[in-house]
């Protein structure tokens, strides 16, 4: 699984917002605290704000807040709006692969990838990473170097 740029971003930026949560954050701001370009950062705001996960206001006093409280955002939720579906399979969903006979305990594969995947990043709050991680910390399996 590749977690995108846009994705990877876009929940450091709800999270930088989430830690510093009394004030608004500016676009520049968050991009020189968490090291990423700021054109970038802006594009991944607007997903972010037609999805309802941040406000913005405008002026000397504007900046960025969240959405919402950030222990109702979740990771997947988070990817699902600046990537659309976030695990696929050659650009298809794992469901709807449709494979029959020896192919098909391989899409019963990437369907199960699908469903773990999405139950961490859906449990994961990015209230959670703002404390210093998620609470699934240590429970995963080591991945080969």
């Amino acid at each position: 699984m590749q977690i995108s740029a846009k994705a990877d971003y876009a929940v450091r930026a709800l999270v930088e917002l989430a830690a510093d949560s009394a004030r608004p954050l500016t676009c520049e701001g968050i991009a020189s605290a968490q090291g990423i370009p700021f054109r970038f950062l802006k594009s991944v705001f607007r997903d972010l704000r037609s999805a309802g996960l941040v406000r913005s206001q405008r002026g000397c006093e504007g900046g960025y807040w969240l959405g919402r409280d950030a222990d109702a955002i979740s990771v997947a939720e988070v990817m699902t709006a600046v990537d659309g579906e976030f695990f696929t399979v050659r650009g298809e969903r794992p469901d709807g692969l449709g494979r029959s006979g020896t192919g098909r305990s391989v899409s019963d594969l990437w369907r199960d990838a699908e469903s773990a995947a999405y139950a961490l990043f859906g449990r994961t709050t990015v209230g959670d990473l703002a404390r210093g991680g998620a609470q699934t910390r240590g429970a995963a399996t080591a991945v080969p170097a």
